[in-house]
C-alpha cells in the first residue's frame, strides 16, 4: 500500500512556561556589580546595569566550572553588555551567553523581570 501526503509537515514541540521566582529587590543589587543568588537550587549571578535592565547567568564560570561569574567585569562590546570571567577573562555576552573569546564556551542565561520593585528569574 503506497499512502500519498500533499501539504508540509511540521514538528512543533510545545515549550513550557518558564517558572518565575523571586530572587531579590532591585535595590539589593548595586548597579554594574554582580551578586550571587541561589534560585530553586540552582546558583545564578545577577548584573543590574540599569534600573530596568537586569541580566541573570549561570554562576558557574564554564571554563573553570569554579562558581565566581558573580565576581566578573562587566563590559560591552559595542551595544552588547558584557561579563568577563574573573579567573580567565574570557568575555560572554550577557544576554546571550555567547563567549566572545574562545566560541567552544557558552554561558547559560536566564530570563529576567522586574515586578514590584523585586528581581524574578525564570528557572
Amino acid at each position: 500500500m503506497t499512502m500519498t501526503l500533499s501539504g508540509t509537515a511540521t514538528d512543533t514541540v510545545a515549550q513550557p512556561a518558564p517558572v518565575w521566582e523571586r530572587a531579590c529587590a532591585v535595590t539589593d543589587l548595586e548597579p554594574s556589580w554582580g551578586e550571587a543568588a541561589l534560585v530553586r537550587m540552582k546558583q545564578i549571578a545577577l548584573f543590574l546595569l540599569s534600573p530596568s535592565e537586569v541580566y541573570a547567568v549561570c554562576h558557574r564560570d564554564p571554563h573553570t566550572d569554579a562558581y565566581v561569574m558573580a565576581r566578573g567585569i562587566v563590559g560591552s562590546r559595542g551595544d552588547r553588555p558584557t561579563i568577563a570571567s574573573p579567573l580567565h577573562k574570557e568575555v560572554y555576552d550577557l544576554g546571550t551567553g555567547e563567549c566572545f573569546t574562545d566560541p567552544n564556551l557558552f554561558l547559560r542565561t536566564f530570563q529576567t523581570r522586574i515586578v514590584g520593585g523585586f528581581i524574578e528569574v525564570a528557572v
